[in-house]
């Protein structure tokens, strides 16, 4: 199964070129470098949604925060399962 997380963009590098603009994403306190080319609008603080270290499209930060709850729920019930 595959899965696209999404990441607040915290930092752009590449220039005008859009296939080498790359943005620094933060992802929950993880950081990871990943392709912008597909998002030439993206901007120092979108979220975006980012699969196999490319973004593929900008989310809202309110759609964001209710993946990362999921994901902390998720968490959590694997952590309480592994205590049994």
């Amino acid at each position: 199964m595959c899965l696209a997380v999404p990441g607040r963009i915290v930092e752009i590098a590449g220039g005008s070129d859009q296939l080498s603009r790359t943005g620094k994403v933060d992802f929950a306190g993880v950081t990871k470098n990943v392709s912008l080319a597909y998002i030439p609008d993206a901007v120092i603080g979108d979220y975006v949604i980012v699969h196999v270290g490319f973004a593929l499209s900008k989310v809202d930060p309110a759609e964001a925060d209710r993946v990362f709850s999921y994901l902390k729920e998720m968490e959590a019930l694997e952590k309480e399962g592994e205590g049994k």
